[in-house]
């Protein structure tokens, strides 16, 4: 699921080479800018203005910002990485990959936008986020965000005591239960296809939660829009008000393939993002990754940490390669006996 944000003024691609672009434009991308801005690095933010979070109306479980809305995140963050001397450019990138390196030896990389426009730079930080597969189930995507939720943490007490649905997708699923029924005392488990053992069963039945075998069929609203239930292939209706789908979560690649970064699998067919090491190296010398595109399960508190330790990191790099460079300069001036 991608939701596009509303437009905003986008600043100019700036010429010659900068320090850093950051790819993606949301809590990873913009605190890793804002970090590497407060260096006095140049740094671009390159944002396609889809993230993952957009339906949402507040986003939750970050003290002091909890239950602000996306998108005045996204803006508040803008304005701070611009009072530094950053820019947030507003585009796509259809291809990233290494270029010549410069005269020092020093790295280099061009990103080219879909418009054509393109920029070098001498470091990259990959914070493209992710996407939310969901199931294939008639009328479950118009409520993604809203009454179709995935995080307990990030939507739960907004659905506290309400007649809640677990579709399961897998294993994964089962630890949905739990931590929903800590939210509900009505809770139904639709299986859907999905293996559930006697053991589970158990611990379920201990727990008051009600197991439905027969697969869903489709997703039932009330005469105003809102989710009411589903529906089975028996044709019988279950009501719910709120169902919590775990997701296949992948992490976006769009433009991506020329940096020839490593891909790391979620056990249970969970998601696939980009493998990281400390800090968000990769083991593409020249490049990090931050947030959702390595670590699928952050919320937006840990994206943001995750953006600034990258950040950190590589500022700490570019500052050995600028005084190598120094110093190689130096000993060229110096005279020989």
């Amino acid at each position: 699921m991608a939701v596009t944000t509303s437009p905003y003024a986008s600043d100019a691609l700036p010429e010659g080479t900068v320090d850093v672009v950051v790819i993606g434009g949301g809590a990873a991308g913009l605190n890793g800018a804002l970090m590497l801005a407060r260096s006095r690095r140049s740094v671009v933010v390159i944002d396609s203005g889809s993230p993952r979070n957009a339906p949402a109306k507040a986003m939750h479980g970050f003290i002091v910002l909890d239950g602000t809305p996306p998108s005045e995140i996204l803006r508040r963050g803008r304005e701070q990485v611009r009072q530094y001397g950053g820019r947030v450019v507003s585009g796509e990138v259809t291809s990233a990959e290494s270029a010549d390196p410069a005269t020092d030896g020093d790295l280099r990389f061009t990103v080219t936008l879909a418009d054509g426009w393109s920029i070098s730079a001498r470091r990259v930080l990959v914070a493209t986020g992710l996407k939310d597969v969901l199931p294939e189930v008639p009328g479950l995507a118009e409520h993604w965000g809203h009454s179709v939720v995935h995080c307990p943490y990030c939507h739960g007490w907004e659905v506290r005591d309400k007649p809640i649905g677990i579709l399961a997708t897998g294993a994964a699923s089962v630890h949905h239960a739990l931590l929903f029924r800590q939210l509900t005392e009505d809770l139904t488990y639709f299986t859907h296809g999905t293996r559930l053992d006697e053991d589970t069963r158990a611990r379920f039945t201990a727990r008051g939660i009600r197991v439905v075998d027969t697969p869903v069929q489709e997703v039932v609203n009330d005469l105003n829009g809102a989710l009411a239930g589903v529906r089975l292939t028996d044709g019988q209706v279950v009501t719910r008000r709120v169902l919590a789908v775990a997701t296949r979560m992948e992490a976006r690649t769009e433009g991506l393939d020329g940096l020839k970064l490593p891909m790391q699998d979620l056990p249970d067919n969970m998601g696939r993002g980009f493998a990281s090491g400390m800090a968000g190296t990769t083991e593409v010398p020249g490049v990090w990754v931050a947030g959702n595109a390595t670590d699928l399960a952050a919320q937006v508190g840990a994206s943001a940490a995750a953006g600034a330790l990258a950040a950190s990191h590589i500022n700490a790099v570019l500052a050995t390669a600028d005084t190598d460079a120094a110093l190689a300069a130096a000993q060229d001036e110096t005279p020989t006996a």
